[in-house]
């Protein structure tokens, strides 16, 4: 035994921990069951008659979890190998802070200080026994949390300095939750998970509690996949809508991902990851939340983005102008598309609308170049005030641009909310005003006049500026045998699909082939696959971009514009796209 590598001798790591498990996964692999049984021998372990029944992947996950059973070897790992929270939280309290990084509560977090302001973050809701009430579970950052202590409850939507999405409420009960025991407690201090009941209706999904009225929140959990499939749902029995609305309310606290809204059309829908996942989702609200009252449920329907590609020289070949019904004030404005990587950036929370603007200018310039006049007047972010979307002030010394900033950021929130080609929303677009004629008398340049002016300006810029729909776009990872990659490959061109790396398991007769598929396409896509290699195959979808739909949505013999007409006609739009002269005003 050396210490020296001399490149003779092999790694001891290597020849008695690695050598052993493969030993096992090879055996496994290649059903060996008399093998399997001989060196188990040797640990005490017994190899049932049920186990040996098992083939493969089975067999091998049976044997390893009577070997290495995971428990054991996860809880020593986190013991001895991840920080505890005195520690991790000095280094991350930039991640976890929304305030400034030198105030009481930051300083506070960073030393996962019991005495200092109290700072709990909840990252979900659970069921609790007592019928339709949750459980907030979260985790105390700093000070100390207490049976009837009086706080305020912020929740996801909450902006510091304003009133919505803020209650003022006292702790009912103080819980300490351990696995599935659940203890009852008076105050428990930082650096501790913990479960809270009383707070359920102040919380829709997650939140910040805190008992100082100038603590900032915490930040909101990002997610890696978003909900991009939907179905309409309504119930069989229309006495059993007050069932379904409640029943909305319950699964979207009781499951992070999903997005339960009404539509302006009434329609109540469920929007999920995927299919599984929505599937998951009609089952819990339909069984759990609703009493087994029966639904409707639509065919499930793909969320879009609207975008646009660009022209050459906009500002002298796409620009919009607007007249107000009053026909006393005009707006010009040009649409342009956003650099590469911007869109992600701003729904990352890289980039954010309540940034520092000296820190979103320096990040825009240098790592997305783009141009330092634009980014300095950069009006607002939208859909909803924080959308990957830029309303952009060109004009130069105009009387009154500033009293009519508000009605235009009015606008362009609604004209990024519903797109100009099938009313969803639009991605990765910055709008340009570079000129407005407005009326001396405030009275004739009021919301009224101007809103729905720069929305019909927004919306006609698009059109102008060579508009795209964009589709979102999973990525598939298939684990399958040697013998069916071929068929994986023929299903996946069906589909739409294109495969971006294939690689071998050392060893292993096992591949896993990587893949992109439009999530439209994505529907049966697990019965196809296992269907065609006879259930070897094994995929897993999660969501990872979105990409242009191939062909011009304007041109009427297009594929694109069969799609935009179909989802202008479920929206109950008229079927053909707005022409520009519903947008553009001759002078």
């Amino acid at each position: 035994w050396i210490k020296k590598n001399n490149n003779l001798s092999e790694r001891s790591f290597c020849h008695f921990i690695l050598s052993p498990i493969k030993k096992i996964i090879n055996y496994a692999m290649s059903d060996k069951i008399e093998e399997i049984e001989k060196a188990m021998e040797g640990f005490s372990i017994k190899i049932s008659n049920e186990d040996k029944i098992l083939k493969q992947k089975n067999l091998m996950k049976r044997v390893l979890q009577k070997w290495l059973p995971a428990d054991q070897a996860l809880k020593e790992m986190i013991i001895h190998h991840l920080p505890s929270p005195a520690k991790a939280q000095s280094y991350r309290v930039g991640n976890l802070y929304d305030g400034p990084l030198d105030d009481d509560f930051a300083e506070s977090i960073k030393k996962c200080d019991s005495n200092g302001p109290l700072m709990v973050y909840i990252s979900k809701m659970i069921p609790s026994s007592d019928k339709g009430r949750f459980i907030a579970f979260g985790r105390v950052f700093s000070g100390t949390l207490k049976t009837g202590q009086k706080v305020r409850i912020m929740g996801s939507n909450y902006v510091p300095g304003k009133k919505n999405d803020l209650s003022i409420k006292n702790i009912q009960r103080v819980l300490l939750m351990m696995g599935r025991k659940v203890e009852i407690i008076d105050n428990l201090p930082a650096g501790n998970t913990v479960g809270i009941v009383g707070i359920d209706q102040c919380l829709v999904k997650s939140g910040t509690i805190a008992d100082s009225e100038n603590a900032f929140p915490m930040k909101n959990m990002k997610y890696s996949v978003s909900a991009v499939v939907r179905v309409a749902v309504e119930p069989k029995n229309p006495s059993d809508l007050p069932k379904l609305i409640e029943g909305l309310k319950r699964l979207s606290k009781s499951d992070p991902l999903v997005q339960c809204m009404t539509e302006e059309s009434g329609e109540h829908i469920v929007a999920g990851a995927g299919e599984l996942h929505l599937e998951i989702c009609l089952k819990d609200l339909q069984d759990d939340f609703m009493n087994g009252a029966e639904l409707k449920i639509s065919q499930p329907v793909v969320s879009y983005r609207e975008t646009v590609e660009g022209v050459l020289n906009p500002e002298e070949t796409a620009v919009c102008l607007s007249k107000s019904p009053n026909k006393h004030n005009r707006i010009y404005c040009y649409a342009e598309p956003f650099p590469d990587g911007l869109s992600e950036a701003i729904e990352n929370g890289k980039i954010k609308s309540s940034d520092d603007s000296k820190t979103r200018i320096k990040e825009l310039k240098q790592k997305f170049e783009m141009n330092e006049e634009d980014v300095k007047k950069i009006w607002c972010f939208g859909p909803d005030g924080n959308g990957p979307n830029f309303l952009v002030d060109k004009t130069k010394g105009l009387q009154y641009i500033n009293e009519i900033k508000d009605s235009c950021n009015s606008g362009f929130q609604w004209a990024t909310k519903e797109g100009v080609l099938c009313g969803e929303s639009i991605r990765g677009v910055i709008f340009k005003i570079i000129d407005v004629t407005l009326h001396a008398d405030a009275i004739h340049r009021g919301g009224g006049q101007i809103i729905p002016t720069a929305r019909r300006c927004f919306l006609g810029a698009q059109l102008l500026a060579n508009p795209k729909l964009l589709e979102p776009v999973y990525l598939v990872e298939i684990q399958c045998h040697e013998n069916t990659v071929g068929s994986i490959y023929g299903v996946l061109n069906r589909k739409r699909g294109h495969v971006f790396e294939e690689s071998q398991r050392p060893g292993t007769p096992i591949f896993n082939v990587k893949a992109y598929l439009p999530v439209q396409e994505s529907f049966g896509f697990t019965a196809d696959l296992r269907a065609a290699t006879g259930g070897q195959a094994f995929p897993q979808c999660v969501f990872d971009h979105w990409q242009i739909v191939p062909g011009n949505p304007l041109d009427k013999n297009d594929k694109c514009y069969e799609l935009v007409k179909n989802i202008r006609k479920r929206k109950g739009l008229k079927e053909d796209i707005p022409g520009i002269e519903n947008f553009f005003d001759k002078l």
